[in-house]
């Protein structure tokens, strides 16, 4: 009879203890995710407008000053065709990687490899997702993803020639390595590998060498994440589906057709895991780098709500977001961006938002992160800092992402994240306190990780990644402690 009488008083608890989880859920906007977060500064965020530009003139057919642009942003690429050393298609790759393209950019001193992202009527995509399960692929002391790693591999083999002789003619510019979505995924995994062997590359030096991903999948460890934080950047867009969503991406896009239901799902699972537990899983990807947050709504603080104007472009350049048009909210305010290494609360938690997948669309990245360096700008020219000051600023603002790129790593090893490591005082980071080289970080062991230079030098990337990995009693890939001449 106790018993009995008990039921209904359960009842009720549980009842409400699932509408506070509801509410809780539904109410967790992206801004959040970023509220602790500094501001960047127009110095560091200047590239990324630029390199998502640069990722959209994969998709036009023909470049050529004659030919009409379908998709071009307002203004334009700004992209000399002249200048575009090589342009791989689908047909040119085989289906092993995204099309992709190499600009040499004079007008920035840059030497810019730029990756499509997913094309979701291309096979060829699906099964370089599909190349990988929990914990396959180990790397440098960490977990990445196998399919993307090896994509990685076969851009340098049909590059790396061409890219050795443009760092040699070209001494002062930069290499950097910019991607969306599928083909980020790519670019992160191409700056690890070459930072991994500058010598290949005609002994390039690291602070040459950079990435800027754009609304990236989870595709490394978090100790490598926070490891290559000072060449790779992660770029997001507030409410972004795909960076926060630990699912194994071979098993998003097996359930592409139910997207939202296995999101919920995920969101319902992932709460009920402690997050220190998250932390301590090996084998859990994350986006990689440090995380730029582009952030351009606030909860329930709309000033306007309308039809949306977003629908002409999605349904031009990204069909699969047909049935997240009617639901998007265009009243906005002005874009900031936040920036950190960020160890735990690293983008948990997906956001139940009707942009969640409209967020994910290059066309919109750019447009907000756009938008986001005019602001930057325009406040500083109304400060009117004397450019002496600003360049110090600038000095400053290096030497305080080094020492937060520090604090990250201690901080990864205080939360007893699996490999990571402490910066050490004799000689991984520079004595100038990051000065002289304010990019130059972790430099990774050789011993440990790749075989020295002369027994390489015929060696093609996909053979040099193979090569650092041996298979343990149980079968499983482990990476190996030394590699044999």
């Amino acid at each position: 009879m106790s018993l009995a009488c008990g039921l209904p008083l359960l009842e009720c608890v549980y009842c409400l203890a699932c509408a506070r989880w509801a509410w809780k859920r539904c109410l967790h906007s992206g801004e959040a995710d970023s509220a602790t977060w500094g501001l960047a500064s127009a110095a560091d965020f200047e590239p990324v407008p630029r390199m998502c530009r640069l990722v959209m003139a994969n998709y036009e057919p023909d470049l050529s000053p004659t030919a009409p642009l379908l998709f071009a942003p307002p203004g334009g690429y700004g992209v000399d065709p002249a200048c575009v050393l090589r342009r791989r298609t689908y047909a040119d790759t085989r289906g092993r990687v995204t099309p992709y393209l190499l600009y040499l950019d004079h007008a920035h001193a840059d030497i810019v490899l730029a990756l499509r992202g997913l094309n979701l009527v291309k096979e060829s995509d699906y099964a370089l997702l599909l190349d990988n399960r929990l914990g396959k692929r180990r790397f440098d002391g960490g977990y990445v993803h196998n399919g993307l790693l090896r994509a990685a591999g076969w851009v340098l083999d049909a590059e790396c020639d061409l890219l050795r002789e443009l760092l040699e003619r070209y001494p002062d510019y930069t290499l950097t390595f910019t991607g969306h979505s599928l083909g980020a995924g790519i670019a992160a995994m191409l700056t690890m590998v070459v930072v991994l062997n500058l010598d290949k590359l005609g002994n390039l030096d690291r602070s040459r060498t950079r990435c800027y991903a754009m609304a990236p999948a989870r595709c490394m460890s978090l100790n490598l994440a926070v490891r290559y934080a000072d060449v790779i950047n992660s770029v997001v867009l507030q409410d972004d589906f795909l960076p926060r969503t630990a699912t194994p991406l071979e098993d998003i896009f097996k359930s592409i057709l139910c997207l939202p239901c296995l999101l919920c799902m995920r969101c319902l699972r992932d709460t009920c895991i402690p997050e220190d537990a998250m932390l301590k899983d090996p084998r859990r990807l994350y986006a990689p780098g440090r995380i730029y947050h582009i952030v351009e709504r606030k909860m329930c603080r709309y000033p306007f709500l309308i039809g949306c104007s977003r629908m002409d472009t999605i349904l031009t350049v990204n069909p699969y977001l047909i049935a997240d048009a009617a639901t998007i909210w265009c009243g906005r305010y002005p874009p900031v961006v936040k920036t950190a290494v960020p160890v735990d609360g690293r983008f948990e938690h997906i956001v139940l938002s009707c942009n969640a997948t409209a967020d994910h669309a290059i066309i919109w990245i750019e447009r907000e992160a756009q938008k986001a360096l005019n602001l930057m700008l325009e406040e500083e020219d109304t400060l009117a800092v004397p450019t002496e000051q600003r360049m110090e600023r600038n000095e400053t603002l290096q030497r305080e992402h080094v020492e937060e790129h520090r604090a990250a790593l201690r901080r990864a090893v205080t939360l007893s994240v699996p490999d990571a490591r402490v910066p050490s005082p004799y000689g991984t980071f520079d004595d100038d306190d990051g000065q002289q080289h304010p990019h130059r970080q972790l430099q990774p062991e050789r011993s440990e990780s790749f075989p020295p230079a002369g027994t390489r030098q015929r060696m093609s990337w996909n053979d040099l990644i193979e090569r650092v990995f041996d298979k343990d009693e149980d079968g499983q890939i482990v990476l190996r402690s030394s590699v044999p001449p």
